[in-house]
């Protein structure tokens, strides 16, 4: 597959558009904003951040004041559909004060999601699917006009680039660096409303990410469904993974680079090597076990057993001693035996993952998982979750404890956002600091002497 762009004169007739609604914001006008699900829908809501601001728009959190209000929605959370509707039901008493509403992401990808839209939120004004969002302008407009706007396009999509976009952490940013998923994992519903895999061109990100070093960014963050697999659908040789990350950590200015997430049977080791050699890549690496029985891994379509996951771990923290890792795990997925999680368990003792972001199955329609006649009840689900749960705080307390006395160099990032008197940054593990500092810090490198562990967090003392 080759890679697909939307073409430049279309960009250009999205910017017409853009300068159109510009012109005629002659007062001040307002958007709201619901972000739900990935950093991916976050990313993509600064884009549309980006583009509604250049038309003149000012962001704000009253959704009462709002001349338009986006919903950017996730189809992967349980529940995920019942919340939206009823944030967007509550809406429906603005509609007089002249409220456009627009429902983006993944859920309007789902034909189902569209008709229900239509018959029981027919006040909806746009509604536009994960690979229409470059077309926000031409909706906004024709909204704006009065006509109804339904623009889902083919599941594949297209690469927008030379839009607006609107970071809001000056000194952190996450870059979308491919698109879609060719996984197919059997509880998953992102190939269907994302679609196949696109990577950007390397070009373009290298150049996205030096105008925000020179804007004085000093983070970022390379998202994907399944980043190490970068590159495979372009032409060029040179794109994949592994050279990105070398290209990446020669841009001045830059002080920390992160991915996710990347999908283990891809984890080749020129993916490892590049993470040893490049001293901004940071040595905590997201690793999605999902199951650690090989039965259910097989189930799930993952294409690999547990034996290749441990071994994988081991061929890192070789190659780099002083890697950790972070992990998602569903719990309860159809056919899971008291034998099954056992193997979770296992794996999680074993590996002494520094985070484990742990879900309950829930079926969502479309899938492979969802058709298999073996669900497991409720109660069995969480009584499961229960016991991950314990056993994951135990290792990550554990694991908290051992930072006491050790100096780490942590990028400030900001105010911790329970105490604005402190503020926060994280070690090279990912580990959450919080420490007293001045405001000028922001941005910038300092060492921090370790004197508490707690949980989730870590607290020190700046070294002069």
């Amino acid at each position: 597959m080759s890679n697909k762009q939307v073409p430049q004169h279309e960009i250009e007739n999205q910017k017409k558009y853009m300068n159109i609604i510009k012109e005629h914001n002659n007062s001040k006008k307002y958007y709201y904003i619901d972000t739900m699900g990935c950093k991916l829908n976050e990313n993509d809501s600064e884009k549309l951040e980006g583009m509604l601001s250049y038309m003149g728009y000012e962001k704000t959190e009253d959704v009462s004041i709002a001349n338009i209000a986006v919903f950017n929605t996730c189809c992967i959370r349980e529940n995920a559909e019942s919340k939206v509707f009823g944030k967007v039901g509550s809406l429906k008493r603005y509609k007089n004060n002249g409220l456009i509403i627009a429902i983006g992401g993944c859920m309007p990808q789902q034909e189902h999601i569209v008709e229900k839209i239509k018959k029981s939120y027919n006040f909806v004004d746009i509604l536009f699917g994960t690979h229409t969002l470059y077309k926000f302008p031409e909706l906004l407009y024709n909204a704006l006009l009065g006509k109804k706007v339904n623009d889902i396009i083919d599941i594949e999509g297209q690469i927008a680039e030379g839009l607006p976009i609107r970071h809001n952490d000056k000194h952190r940013a996450n870059i979308t660096i491919m698109y879609g998923c060719n996984n197919f994992c059997s509880y998953c519903i992102v190939p269907y409303v994302r679609g196949r895999e696109r990577s950007r061109k390397m070009d373009d990100i290298l150049s996205e990410v030096s105008i925000l070093a020179q804007n004085g960014c000093r983070e970022i963050t390379l998202l994907g469904q399944n980043v190490n697999s970068y590159g495979n659908d372009l032409e060029d040789e040179k794109s994949t993974f592994a050279n990105l990350l070398y290209e990446l950590n020669k841009i001045e200015g830059i002080e920390v680079i992160k991915f996710i997430s990347p999908h283990p049977k891809d984890f080749t080791h020129d993916v490892i090597k590049a993470i040893k050699d490049c001293e901004k890549v940071h040595k905590i690496i997201h690793l999605p076990l999902q199951s650690g029985s090989t039965n259910i891994l097989k189930a799930m379509n993952r294409k690999y057993t547990k034996e290749q996951y441990l071994k994988l771990v081991k061929d890192i923290n070789n190659e780099i001693p002083e890697a950790t890792f972070t992990t998602d795990i569903i719990v309860g997925f159809p056919g899971e035996t008291d034998e099954d999680f056992e193997d979770t368990l296992d794996v999680v003792e074993k590996v002494s993952f520094e985070q484990v972001y742990m879900f309950i199955y829930s079926r969502r329609i479309g899938t492979v998982a969802d058709k298999m006649e073996n669900q497991i009840p409720e109660d069995i689900k969480a009584k499961r979750f229960d016991r991950l749960k314990k056993l994951a705080d135990s290792i990550v307390e554990k694991k908290s404890k051992e930072y006491i006395g050790t100096v780490q160099n942590i990028l400030v990032e900001g105010k911790s956002k329970n105490n604005e008197e402190m503020l926060t940054g994280r070690t090279s593990t990912g580990k959450i600091v919080i420490f007293k500092g001045y405001e000028e810090l922001i941005g910038k490198r300092v060492d921090i002497l370790i004197t508490e562990s707690h949980a989730w967090y870590l607290v020190g003392d700046i070294q002069k």
